[in-house]
């Protein structure tokens, strides 16, 4: 990387150690979704660190893809609390910016970089799993707009959201990947009911979200009538492929890394943890190359669902390798700052290789794009 990222580096880590100096928030593994503080957002959308890569005409500030990927590593590195802007930074303003239209992309990207707007992201519905294509939520022609029934689940801050990126069937003819729509709902709105589901540790980030005669007008269709898989399929290959899908976990190794400092001369531990930074390292190779690809207008479908799926594994193996070289009762809250950690880890790691596509279903990606399926 170049000058301008390692200049741009040293001023993200050092506004986040000053940040979590002042108590502002404590690193927390997988905070990338679980930890929602718009203050925080702002305060990076401020500093011109969201919507970095965007035209400057839309509120972004025409730097790189790389220069992005930095202000991402810290951030994650950090265990910042990022989750309210995340999904609408990462993957809705640039849907937004290819295939908006122009009134869109006036009033809808700029307060995304300013880390003003929650977006939801509405695709999974029950009983489809990661088959998006057979979603059954349906969309019907209405004068001026389209009116909007179905079920959607699984959605990340969908309580916070100021707006909703729905997919929904427009149309039954052709195959089941034909006929699909996206529309972007301004929240609240009338006939949209937003149902927590809580986990197991008491918190509450997804949603089961129902629409019932919800009416949208036309203005706020993504591209046009049966678009919907094209931008969704462009949209994954951007959430799968980013560091957050291989350092949720990250908080978690930088504590085993000071705790082997601190006990010395474990060559159990130093053995172990050498591994785990060797395999961080090539999958930061793979995610930064990624980042390339897409920096030249490629859009790398098989290589991102590569990255998720050996990212994922990755991120249970770093909380596996804490019990075995550490054993501690784990415990969220707990003094112990480790305990604390591993127990995050250890709840939030069944989640890591389903979100975003289970891991079966982007080996069949892969072996798809490499001819042999």
């Amino acid at each position: 990387m170049d000058e301008r990222c390692r200049v741009l580096r040293s001023e993200v880590r050092q506004f986040l150690e000053a940040e979590i100096a002042a108590g502002t928030f404590s690193p927390a593994c997988d905070n990338w979704l679980r930890g929602a503080n718009r203050e925080f957002s702002l305060k990076l959308g401020a500093r011109g660190w969201l919507g970095m890569t965007w035209p400057k005409k839309y509120g972004g500030h025409g730097r790189s893809q790389l220069e992005r990927l930095v202000v991402i590593e810290e951030l994650l590195f950090s265990g910042a609390p990022v989750a309210a802007h995340w999904l609408a930074e990462r993957q809705v303003g640039p849907s937004i910016l290819r295939h908006g239209s122009e009134e869109m992309k006036r009033t809808l990207v700029p307060p995304i970089a300013r880390g003003e707007s929650v977006f939801g992201a509405c695709y999974s519905e029950p009983d489809v799993g990661s088959d998006l294509a057979s979603v059954r939520m349906r969309a019907e022609r209405i004068e001026g707009g389209w009116r909007l029934n179905g079920t959607k689940v699984w959605t990340s801050q969908g309580h916070l959201a100021d707006h909703l990126m729905v997919l929904c069937r427009t149309a039954s003819s052709g195959s089941k990947h034909e006929g699909l729509s996206v529309f972007i709902v301004t929240m609240p709105a009338d006939g949209v009911t937003v149902r927590p589901i809580v986990l197991l540790t008491g918190e509450h980030h997804f949603n089961e979200i129902r629409f019932d005669d919800v009416d949208v007008p036309d203005k706020m269709m993504m591209g046009s009538p049966g678009d919907g898989w094209k931008l969704v399929t462009a949209d994954l290959a951007v959430e799968r492929s980013g560091p957050e899908r291989f350092m949720s976990t990250m908080p978690l190794l930088t504590q085993l890394v000071r705790k082997a400092r601190s006990e010395g001369g474990d060559a159990r531990a130093s053995i172990a943890i050498g591994e785990l930074v060797s395999h961080l390292w090539a999958l930061r190779a793979m995610s930064v190359g990624v980042a390339g690809l897409m920096e030249r207008g490629h859009s790398p479908d098989v290589e991102a669902a590569l990255v998720k799926d050996l990212g994922t594994r990755f991120e249970s193996e770093v909380t596996e390798a804490a019990r075995r070289l550490y054993p501690v009762l784990p415990s969220l809250g707990s003094e112990d700052v480790l305990a604390d950690l591993v127990a995050q880890s250890i709840l939030d790691s069944p989640a890591f290789t389903l979100r975003g596509g289970t891991n079966e279903i982007l080996r069949g990606i892969v072996a798809r794009g490499l001819g042999v399926r």
